[in-house]
């Protein structure tokens, strides 16, 4: 279907939240309630604003719940039951990623949260919020979304108690699980509710005991739980399956089962400068008295392009945004940078251009449709088919940064650091022009055996992209440092080989401050290595499994002050975790210019 009719309603300042807001919309009930463990920021970096706004284009009356209370369905009274449908999305992130650090502690602030409180999100927050939508409006239909449910969408390793669990839609009793980028889906759904047609066979969905024939049969529950290996097996199918984008898949679970369709098709160019072009406010809603951090953090960003080509092993964004990129047109996103250019909050800074990785803007593959075997389009090596114009990038760059009232730009999402060494010229114009002191960058170990099990490109490379980097800024003239993502525990690293990064490092005068420990988080290849204890290809692989053995690599790295066996983890050290990716890593704080008396050498 197309992704906008002619039955688009005006476009509100803010979605509602309230009745009084719905009557001064005119509204005398909702099309869809749209509930989140989120604060509503009306910003495109957020899913709620995002679908909020594109089904009221479609014409559909939407409203917006917020962390609700967990136990009383009151809150979701406030606007009345909606006519069609309830989504329901965890947040940005993961709610037990939200929550818990890689050691289990409670973690002490939360980002998507008014004043940067914990705990306003309960945990396994999709199961809650539909158990209180079932309260609040009986026979009502409630759809899932967001990562924690996208993630969820089969039988999945659980961190936090070590059990494997049944797919999330039969856990929480929803109608439809829609996973990856959910414009497509959502629409679907509220069109076919309206002609009073089931939701079978939606692409980019799943649903329970659904009869249509399936090209993948995943392992049973019951076999991921007699065999872990079997986790394995199953991620791996359907990982497959999303980057083939034509074929569904089926799993049972003891007397049913639960059927996947086929990713959603990618938006096209078009599609996305629509979606991206609607009124955003870029501001938090005026319900809030406290600031919410992240959007201090994205209020001047811009979405380039979605997807990644990477395919690591431990991220989900491939099984969640899938390794097609799509991307925004340059006039677009010219557009949308002359709207902030203009508005009185702006001061001056495009703090970020850019997605995944900043660099694979209008990437595409030139053998789309044929078969591929490979996980990643960027390891062992980058995959010839994978074409991209790095210069066209460095313009729109440049192009934005001559926009009036416009005085910086910035790459903050950071350059996949071996594509950019496919185009040196490129690459010579991000780290003099739009690094802004630091860049981060992604190598997250040196030793090749873990490099190859994270699907990263070997050391080599990394230190390749260094000596560029230090000569490319001392030629600009400029003091600037790269920030790296590192991380201990991963399956696969012993004790030696995190002495082996400590030393790396060390040469080097660089001492990290954070450090992420691997979490098995659900969905990632890793996760089934975590479980399994064996690599893709089915061999034996040491996992540093308990927390004494996790907790000894990951002070390997750390400062002389905070290795002392005795010394509490400070669950301060281990960063928030980040939206934009639901990363497992986080930057290695290197001295800055701020820190010239640590004895850093000057990259």
């Amino acid at each position: 279907m197309s992704l906008f009719s002619s039955k688009s309603l005006p476009q509100p300042k803010f979605l509602p939240m309230t009745r009084h807001e719905m009557d001064q919309l005119g509204w005398d009930e909702l099309d869809v309630l749209l509930v989140s463990g989120d604060a509503y920021v009306d910003h495109p970096s957020f899913a709620m604003a995002l679908l909020g706004r594109t089904l009221v284009a479609q014409g559909l009356r939407t409203g917006i719940i917020t962390q609700p209370r967990w136990n009383d369905p009151e809150d979701l009274l406030v606007m009345g039951r909606p006519r069609l449908f309830a989504g329901v999305s965890a947040g940005a992130i993961d709610s037990m990623l939200a929550h818990y650090t890689a050691f289990r502690k409670k973690r002490s602030e939360d980002a998507y949260t008014p004043g940067g409180r914990a705990g306003a999100r309960p945990n396994r927050a999709c199961i809650v919020y539909t158990n209180l939508l079932r309260r609040a409006f009986p026979g009502l239909t409630v759809v899932l979304g967001g990562i924690e449910a996208s993630l969820r969408r089969i039988t999945h390793y659980d961190f936090w108690t070590d059990a494997l669990r049944k797919p999330i839609l039969l856990d929480a009793k929803a109608d439809a699980v829609v996973y990856g980028m959910g414009e497509r889906a959502i629409l679907d759904i509220a069109t076919r509710l309206q002609a009073d047609r089931d939701l079978r066979g939606i692409p980019g969905t799943v649903i329970a005991d659904g009869d249509l024939p399936a090209d993948i049969k995943l392992p049973s529950h019951e076999d991921m739980l007699a065999d872990p290996k079997e986790l394995m097996r199953a991620t791996l199918l359907l990982e497959k399956q999303v980057h083939d984008g034509t074929q569904w898949a089926v799993q049972r679970v003891a007397n049913r089962s639960i059927l996947i369709a086929p990713p959603a098709t990618p938006l096209t160019t078009a599609e996305m400068d629509r979606v991206y072009a609607l009124p955003y406010a870029r501001k938090a809603h005026p319900a809030y008295n406290q600031p919410i951090p992240a959007e201090e953090m994205i209020r001047d960003s811009v979405t380039s392009h979605r997807g990644c080509g990477g395919g690591c092993s431990f991220c989900t964004l491939a099984l969640h945004q899938g390794r097609r990129i799509a991307s925004r047109s340059r006039d677009s996103i010219l557009d949308e940078v002359r709207r902030m250019a203009a508005s009185p909050d702006f001061k001056g800074h495009v703090s970020d251009v850019g997605g995944p990785s900043a660099n694979m803007w209008g990437a595409y593959c030139d053998k789309e449709g044929q078969p591929c075997k490979r996980a990643s389009c960027m390891t062992p090596t980058v995959c010839p088919h994978f074409s991209m114009d790095q210069k066209a990038h460095l313009d729109l760059l440049r192009t934005l940064r001559r926009t009036p009232g416009v005085r910086g730009v910035r790459v903050a999402s950071g350059v996949r650091f071996d594509l950019a060494l496919k185009d040196m010229v490129a690459l010579g114009g991000y780290l003099r022009e739009f690094v802004g002191g630091q860049l981060k960058i992604a190598p997250e170990h040196v030793c090749d055996h873990v490099l190859r099990l994270m699907r990263k490109p070997g050391n080599r490379v990394f230190e390749e992209f260094l000596t560029i980097f230090a000569r490319e800024s001392k030629q600009a003239g400029k003091e600037q440092y790269v920030i790296p993502y590192l991380m201990s525990a991963f399956p696969g690293t012993t004790d030696d080989d995190m002495r082996a990064l400590a030393g790396w490092l060390g040469a080097r005068g660089w001492k990290p401050r954070q450090v992420q420990c691997f979490i098995p988080i659900p969905g990632a290849v890793a996760t089934a290595m975590y479980h399994a204890g064996i690599t893709p290809e089915g061999k034996p692989v040491h996992v540093p499994r308990t927390d004494e053995e996790r907790l000894r690599q990951h002070r390997i790295l750390l400062p002389p002050e905070d290795r002392a066996p005795g010394r509490p983890m400070d669950a301060r050290r281990e960063p928030r975790p980040k939206s934009c990716a639901n990363r497992c890593a986080a930057p290695a704080r290197s001295a800055g210019p701020a820190k010239k008396k640590s004895g850093r050498k000057k990259k």
